[in-house]
């Protein structure tokens, strides 16, 4: 067995190697733990205090044991007066970022925070069964049910996904983000949940002798790297292998853990930064080392059932012949796509189609690079596994389902063409207008013709839409890019949009955020950004793919004249719009809007 010392410099190696990757998995188990505080919770008191989601099944709880000491009414009116409170201190400051008085997101958090939710629901089942004795056996029922869902879906399962992780990050130069989702691929979720529900009622009943459960924290100690091996352990058979490899090893364990109290006493003096960002990851990347090192000696002695653990390309790379063997396709597939995607166009074609992914004109070869440029981008993992990169999931001993993303098959890969643009401009103007009138009849039971225009149309969403299909080109390759470049251009666009309206048109405004949660100068605000970042993403992957298929089997003359005389309608709507702007209540006149709607009969 390797020194501490050796088993903390492979951890280091392995840590520098993938820091970021590795943080950011930290960072999780952190908030989950309560080191991060997130969401709100209803002490004793009924006053709220930041903490954490596990918190929300015990506020669940204790309203439940309110209610059966018929207590209801303090609780209700507690969390009405916090309500009330996050509500006048948001009215305090109207320019305030984290505004907690308009929006739904500030509802949103408002009613998860107060504890409101619970109120809700509990009115909703008595009207449901007629009976508090029947409401009190029910919310102690959904109580329990969101415990074990927590733990089984969430905590449970994130242990070893964590666990896996960091195994393949060790030996790996790359750990794509995806491989979080091993668990799903071999559909296995449910397993791992599973059996670290019952790993921690086993350590809970051990935890009733004190010394047992100290004892049995080391005996569980490698249920999650062992379930992140091999997910396919039945939860006695990883309970019991788990034992029998920490045999002899506890009172090590224990002085491994014990060597990192000095990092933990420095994480204090630094308000816990330190711990976060260094501690954590540091720590968890040499117990895998550790685990690594205890399977090595549990298969030397031939201990029961460490045959179970054969996944023996996460711990070594496979030879180069093996992966040529298993991987042999890839590289005929890759020099066809090679070839394949040689671009047919030159000049001021080719810098628009690989700068912009926009086209002058339609053809066949183009097309054909599109198809290419669609099957290169699934090759990418089997290349870098192929080059001994990543972990091969062709050699898994579990089969990983692999099936094309439902993105894929609708080849966002494309170039588009001007007209094709324009048309699309138009509709999703036409869907971001019939939205915007759709919600506020709905919200306010008023049909208001949304806009500064006259037409059914809000060019903003039009606007937007062929701005993220033709500026953040580039990323569309890497969902995770292309959503927050998504969110950061459409913040730009809604911003100066609104500046420019507003300074062209005397300090009118069209919108405004004011009291929204996380708002800037009531421009722009967390909710809308957060709404245009997955509608984007549902435009780039889904909307916009879609209309250009249906577009291009039009003729091209019907989509020139179609985009040409919705053009010319366009512009003599600006140019009218720009002389008698579209105001009016619902539109520039919240004020006087929000008034009509208070005096409406309920």
């Amino acid at each position: 067995m390797p020194k501490r010392k050796e088993l903390k410099a492979r951890g280091r190696r392995a840590l520098k190697r993938h820091y970021a990757m590795f943080l950011l998995l930290c960072l999780v188990p952190v908030i989950l733990g309560g080191e991060l505080t997130v969401f709100g919770n209803l002490t004793g008191d009924g006053q709220t205090q930041l903490s954490t989601p596990s918190d929300l099944a015990n506020a669940f709880v204790a309203f439940t044991v309110d209610l059966a000491l018929g207590q209801e009414a303090q609780r209700e009116e507690a969390i009405r007066r916090t309500e009330e409170d996050y509500v006048a201190a948001s009215q305090v400051d109207r320019e305030a970022i984290l505004g907690r008085s308009d929006g739904v997101l500030a509802m949103l958090v408002n009613k998860v925070s107060s504890g409101a939710y619970l109120v809700t629901l509990t009115m909703g089942i008595r009207s449901l069964v007629g009976n508090d004795s029947a409401v009190v056996v029910i919310l102690l029922l959904l109580a329990m049910a969101l415990v074990l869902l927590v733990e089984i879906f969430v905590v449970g399962v994130y242990r070893t996904i964590l666990a896996r992780m960091f195994l393949e990050g060790r030996c790996y130069e790359t750990l794509p983000a995806h491989r979080v989702w091993f668990l799903m691929r071999v559909k296995r979720w449910c397993r791992v949940g599973v059996t670290q529900l019952v790993v921690n009622l086993f350590s809970a009943l051990w935890g009733l002798t004190i010394v047992g459960g100290v004892i049995k924290y080391y005996s569980y100690y490698l249920v999650p790297f062992l379930m992140a091996e091999n997910p396919d352990l039945g939860t006695l058979e990883a309970i019991t292998l788990s034992r029998r490899l920490m045999d002899g090893h506890k009172w090590e364990c224990f002085l491994l853990e014990l060597s990192f109290l000095g990092w933990y006493l420095l994480g204090i003096l630094t308000a816990g930064i330190l711990n976060s960002l260094y501690t954590v990851p540091y720590m968890t990347a040499v117990q895998t080392e550790y685990y690594v090192e205890l399977r090595r000696l549990g298969k030397e002695r031939q201990v029961e059932n460490s045959a179970r653990l054969n996944d023996r390309y996460l711990f070594q790379k496979a030879e180069p012949e093996e992966l040529c063997r298993r991987y042999g396709d890839v590289e005929q597939a890759k020099a066809q796509s090679a070839a394949e995607m040689l671009t047919p166009l030159k000049g001021i074609h080719k810098f628009l189609a690989e700068n912009f992914g926009l086209t002058i004109h339609r053809s066949r070869e183009l097309e054909n690079l599109e198809a290419a440029q669609s099957r290169a981008a699934q090759l990418d993992y089997d290349s870098q596994a192929l080059a001994g990169l990543v972990y091969p999931t062709r050699l898994s001993p579990i089969p990983e389902k692999r099936k094309r993303k439902w993105i894929g098959n609708l080849n966002y890969l494309r170039y588009y063409s001007v007209w094709s643009l324009v048309l699309m401009f138009f509709s999703l103007s036409f869907v971001g207008w019939l939205w915007e009138v759709s919600l506020h009849l709905l919200t306010d039971g008023v049909f208001v013709n949304r806009g500064v225009l006259h037409g059914p149309w809000l060019p903003i969403y039009g606007c937007g839409s062929v701005l993220i299909l033709l500026v953040l080109d580039r990323f569309r390759k890497r969902p995770g890019l292309e959503f927050l470049a998504t969110i950061l251009l459409c913040g730009c666009v809604e911003y100066f949009t609104s500046l420019g309206l507003e300074w062209m048109h005397g300090g009118t405004r069209w919108w405004d955020y004011t009291g929204y949660f996380l708002n800037l100068n009531g421009r722009i605000c967390a909710e809308g950004l957060l709404v245009f970042g997955v509608a984007g993403m549902v435009v780039v992957y889904v909307l916009a793919p879609l209309l250009d298929g249906a577009l291009r089997k039009l003729p091209a003359k019907a989509m020139t004249a179609a985009a040409l005389v919705l053009l010319g309608i366009f512009m003599v709507d600006q140019v009218y719009s720009s002389i008698t702007p579209n105001t009016g209540a619902g539109i520039t006149d919240y004020e006087t809007s929000a008034a009509v709607m208070k005096e409406l009969p309920r």
